[in-house]
């Protein structure tokens, strides 16, 4: 049986997780009575809420005599890690592009990334079926994008392929009718190459991603580049770092389809997942003991956000979580750290970690996961890691490209120059909207999603890819407004809140809990205020006419994990509970509180 490997790759929500549903329906290799609901290859609860694709999975669809591994990628920036290393592992890529956005951000990210490696792509115009779809102007997009990532001749003369993953039809012509992913079959067997490699020479197969298992431990997915490999064999592990290690294939397993199956064999070219090594890391090289060869290790990109995640401290702290120790959050660190290698973390203290990662959807989904998980922590502002060379602080840029309605152009334009944006173009895109490129600090950026959606009234969309490290540049963005602050612990009183919505936007409703040094709102002014919401009406035996009426709050405003790490300033802090999101200044003590802003501003002077 013949192999091909690919790797589906393109722009979030573009549709690569509908279309490898639909090759794996179609060619049978999924069972027909057995419903597996949409999206099957987002396989955690998260992918499946927010509609996107977080770790790379891998698949194994049969057709004819061929077996066809395919490798979902994500498309976020922030998963870029994930990307990387996945596109060493095969011979040629699905690039799929929306045919009424055309090419995005990520699409360039991942793009440039295929093309350096010499892959060669099969494009694959999706959503055809859209009313504004434009799939020829799309076409052009794409060809100009590869001229730019200075593509080779044979790069260039890529097959195109047009199909509404949904609907499952693909076909190679827009005049040909609506019938199945056929041709999309065909095209993957007669432009993606052969694996290189040879059955008979010695074994090298390279690590790709990892896996746990409590009960065999850790398992690694990995590319047979030689040889075969088998069940019980002796292998040698040569780590990154120069190591070797001797040690045996405890098991082996084989995909098909969403299964994983135990096999007893698998030959040069094929993706497997193998148990055996504990030490096993991304980019290892497990060889034959006689003639151990190591494999040019993966690079991986540097993170350019960082957080400190610790133990929740407030008064509230044990009420609501499983996990509220250090010792268990630091377990959960460690397990994290073994499978995602995109993510780093450091014990700074005791019960504090600093968490590193490519950026903050990525840190958000951590954080999503332990709050799903019963923890108990606390959050701080995301800030980027700076680099120095030669003297000079070096921070991240990212490339920003946003398209919104017109009428809004002049108010992005104006808040993103106030956070040391630079617009590189602006093209009008018809129906009356406009899509502009700027090249923007990473800084700049946190905190910014939210607003722009404000500005833009919800029509404007919002992406960016890191682009590279540059010249420190200013002074970072500070939020214009100061936090309202409980004085006082106990519950949030109606009355008491009715008196203090006028001074701002509040975050809690009546009968939540709130301690004192818990932000409960944003001031309308800058600078914070320090107020009590749990205050209640002082009652007489009289009664006034008119005044005892039922009061009318505002719906308070409703604070997602993402929202919160976006509003809040270096000395405050998210409290993160499996039931609440809190946010809180970092001193809940008032005077400790006035004493460390007074030495911060010393501090700044000198």
């Amino acid at each position: 049986m013949e192999i091909r490997n690919i790797a589906v790759i393109a722009h979030v929500d573009h549709g690569k997780t509908t279309l490898v549903d639909e090759l794996l329906k179609q060619s049978g290799t999924l069972n027909e009575r057995k419903d597996f609901g949409e999206r099957v290859m987002d396989s955690n609860d998260i992918e499946k809420k927010r509609g996107i694709t977080i770790l790379s999975k891998n698949t194994a669809i049969y057709y004819g005599d061929y077996k066809i591994n395919i490798i979902d990628t994500p498309g976020h920036s922030d998963f870029g890690g994930e990307v990387e290393r996945v596109l060493k592992m095969v011979d040629g890529v699905l690039l799929l592009v929306d045919a009424q956005e055309g090419v995005m951000p990520q699409t360039k990210f991942v793009v440039k990334k295929a093309l350096s490696l010499g892959l060669k792509p099969i494009v694959v115009v999706n959503k055809i079926d859209k009313p504004a779809a434009e799939p020829d102007r799309v076409v052009d997009e794409v060809f100009d994008l590869f001229v730019n990532l200075d593509a080779t001749d044979e790069q260039l003369d890529f097959p195109v392929l047009y199909a509404a993953a949904r609907d499952g039809y693909a076909k190679y012509d827009l005049g040909d009718d609506n019938l199945d992913l056929k041709p999309l079959f065909e095209t993957i067997i007669s432009h993606v190459p052969a694996p290189s490699g040879s059955e008979d020479a010695p074994l090298q197969m390279q690590a790709f991603t990892l896996d746990y298992d409590n009960y065999v431990g850790r398992i690694a997915i990995a590319r047979i580049f030689n040889g075969r490999v088998k069940k019980g064999q002796n292998v040698l592990l040569l780590k990154k770092n120069g190591e070797t290690m001797n040690g045996r294939i405890t098991k082996l397993i084989g995909f098909k389809g969403l299964e994983r199956i135990e096999i007893d064999e698998a030959v040069c070219g094929d993706i497997v997942a193998f148990a055996g090594f504990d030490t096993i890391d991304i980019g290892d090289t497990v060889a034959d003991v006689e003639h151990p060869e190591p494999l040019e290790p993966l690079h991986i990109e540097e993170p350019t956000l960082s957080v400190y995640l610790s133990v929740n401290d407030s008064p509230l702290s044990g009420t609501e979580g499983k996990y509220v120790t250090a010792t268990k959050l630091k377990d959960r660190l460690v397990k994290e750290a073994r499978t995602n290698i995109a993510m780093k973390f450091e014990e700074i203290g005791e019960g504090k970690f600093r968490v590193s990662g490519r950026g903050e959807l990525q840190i958000c989904i951590l954080a999503e996961n332990l709050r799903r998980e019963g923890y108990e922590f606390s959050i701080s502002r995301p800030q980027v890691i700076v680099k120095e060379e030669n003297g000079k602080h070096l921070e991240p840029f990212e490339l920003l490209v946003v398209d919104v309605p017109d009428d809004f152009v002049g108010t992005v334009i104006e808040k993103l120059g106030k956070r040391k944006a630079e617009m590189v173009t602006m093209m009008p895109m018809g129906n009356g909207r406009t899509r502009i490129e700027f090249e923007i600090p990473s800084r700049g950026l946190i905190g910014y999603r939210s607003e722009f959606l404000t500005d833009t009234k919800g029509e404007g969309i919002m992406n960016s890819s890191f682009l590279e490290y540059r010249e420190f540049r200013g002074i970072p963005y500070r939020r214009g407004n100061g936090a309202m602050v409980s004085m006082a612990n106990g519950e949030a009183a109606g009355y008491a809140l009715y008196n203090l919505q006028e001074r701002g936007k509040l975050f809690v409703k009546p009968g939540d809990k709130v301690y004192a040094g818990m932000v409960i709102g944003e001031h309308n002014r800058s600078g914070d205020i320090d107020v009590n919401p749990i205050k209640g009406k002082k009652l007489t035996n009289v009664r006034a006419a008119g005044s005892d009426d039922a009061i009318k709050l505002v719906p308070p405003a409703e604070m997602t994990l993402e929202k919160a790490l976006e509003w809040i300033e270096e000395d405050e802090l998210v409290e993160v509970t499996p039931e609440s999101i809190r946010i809180r200044k970092r001193y809940l003590d008032i005077s400790e509180r006035k004493r460390m802003a007074k030495s911060t501003v010393r501090l700044g002077e000198s």
